[in-house]
């Protein structure tokens, strides 16, 4: 069975009805200060975009090697900060310092807060945990949910302090960490037991050139077959789907023909042109949507975090995801799946899951999109043009930010697949903290057939009818 062709200004990613009215002091273009063209001394950091500060970081990790110990960036300088352990006047410390950032003499370097991952990974793998390298701190910051106590705390209070002060800290969330399955534009299928939904992340082109999107792994997992309305007929299926490990799925559109534009919805009929995948920078400002929150704004806190998630198949399990962003944003049950972006464009990751609401806030992790689309093989854009970067090697040089940045670290996805551009903004399209849908979706309503009530089972009863934070969604079939 057939069914209509996406409207482009709903087959975006990760949407809800957000009232983004207020939403021009955010996302207005150029907003962040443009890189210096060329200050004389070149030990002066020079200020850059988040975005450019992300692919000089990523050259940098690369020419530094082992002295390099992480990097984060300072939105109120506009300065890539760069650790580096070694002296202050050795050849590392003049190359990060030639290349414009703020160069920081640290303890501990890469290999050493490495090591204390793996650590923890073999004596503190507890549900409810995670961890994660703060690079403002140069520490590795440990995070213990609400069901953590007792016994397990004591064990994981023991291998932190056994790694040493100066190595790692420890804090309580409030919360508790769940996967946000069930939620940016919503997408449905129907499994054994009731309805699921979950978001839509960003429209790519499959290495087959068939039209696809990518969401969640633990959405893919939870079910094959996707449809774009609560009890509509499929009209996606999962291709390849990674969790736990990592939190990935690679979802194709059943007909070929379908309209995925490459671009955010971030409601009120404006959208958000999406032209490449980005790594993130600690310390960046990035956005999300979903459908059960809509749009929301916070800064990237931690790198390659590790969290350990009760699992929900077996009672006393636990669920470990590697590698993924963590970020102060909120998010919800309902949001897994959707975007994560920069306000000039950039694809940065998908909701996996975390702690807190968008009331109280919380801890919230994302799968990288570069790592996504490395392992599927998939490229940002559709394959009739729409997008940057369709083809292998698809890099046009005059597409790259700050003079051929792009080139750097993991942008680089699938052997040349990097995506151009980056200078798209989506002017006064979205207000910090602007709820989609705010109201309509309450957080233990998320799966299930409407008559479920486990907290994370998205249903789509009440929000997922189209009114409120469903009806943006990525593959909507809206007039």
């Amino acid at each position: 069975m057939s069914h209509k062709r996406i409207p482009k200004r709903k087959a975006a990613i990760a949407a809800g009805g957000v009232a983004a009215l207020g939403a021009a002091a955010i996302l207005l273009p150029n907003a962040m200060a443009s890189q210096d063209g060329g200050a004389a001394d070149n030990a002066t950091p020079r200020t850059f975009k988040a975005t450019d500060a992300s692919n000089l970081a990523s050259q940098l990790a690369k020419a530094l090697g082992d002295s390099f110990a992480g990097s984060y960036y300072d939105s109120a300088k506009q300065q890539l900060v760069v650790n580096v352990v070694g002296g202050d006047n050795n050849k590392v410390v003049v190359k990060a310092k030639k290349a414009g950032a703020a160069v920081r003499q640290v303890s501990n370097s890469t290999a050493d807060l490495k090591a204390a991952a793996r650590t923890l990974k073999t004596k503190a793998t507890i549900p409810g945990t995670s961890w994660a390298v703060d690079p403002r701190t140069n520490k590795v910051v440990v995070t213990a949910d609400s069901t953590v106590t007792g016994a397990k705390w004591n064990r994981l209070q023991s291998t932190v302090q056994g790694l040493g002060t100066g190595m790692a800290t420890l804090k309580k969330s409030a919360g508790t960490f769940k996967t946000f399955a069930s939620g940016g534009d919503a997408i449905f299928s129907q499994v054994q037991g009731g309805n699921v939904r979950c978001s839509l992340g960003f429209n790519v082109t499959a290495s087959d050139g068939k039209p696809a999107f990518l969401t969640a792994g633990h959405c893919g997992v939870a079910a094959k077959q996707w449809s774009d309305s609560q009890n509509g007929q499929p009209v996606a299926t999962v291709d390849q789907a990674t969790f736990p490990g990592n939190d990935f799925s690679l979802v194709k559109y059943n007909d070929p023909n379908t309209q995925a534009p490459s671009e955010v919805n971030t409601g009120n009929g404006q959208t958000v042109k999406i032209t490449q995948a980005a790594d993130a920078t600690v310390g960046e400002t990035v956005f999300r949507m979903g459908s059960t929150t809509g749009l929301h704004n916070g800064t990237v806190t931690g790198l390659d975090a590790t969290v350990n998630f009760q699992s929900e198949t077996n009672p006393g399990g636990v669920d470990t995801v590697n590698g993924l962003i963590q970020t102060n944003v909120c998010a919800e049950p309902g949001d897994s799946g959707g975007s994560l972006f920069t306000q000039d464009g950039g694809a940065v990751g998908l909701t996996s899951g975390g702690s807190g609401d968008c009331k109280a806030g919380g801890e919230t992790f994302f799968q990288p999109v570069t790592a996504a689309l490395q392992a599927t093989g998939a490229t940002l854009g559709a394959g009739n043009g729409a997008g940057a970067g369709n083809g292998a090697g698809g890099q046009a040089g005059g597409n790259q930010q700050g003079g051929g940045n792009q080139q750097a670290g993991g942008n680089q996805q699938g052997g040349g697949n990097q995506q151009g551009g980056g200078d798209q903004s989506g002017a006064g399209t979205a207000a910090p903290g602007d709820q989609s849908g705010a109201g309509t979706a309450a957080p233990g309503d998320q799966s299930g057939s409407g008559t479920q009530s486990q907290p994370g089972d998205q249903s789509g009863a009440g929000a997922s009818d189209g009114s409120g934070a469903a009806n943006g969604s990525g593959i909507s079939q809206g007039q």
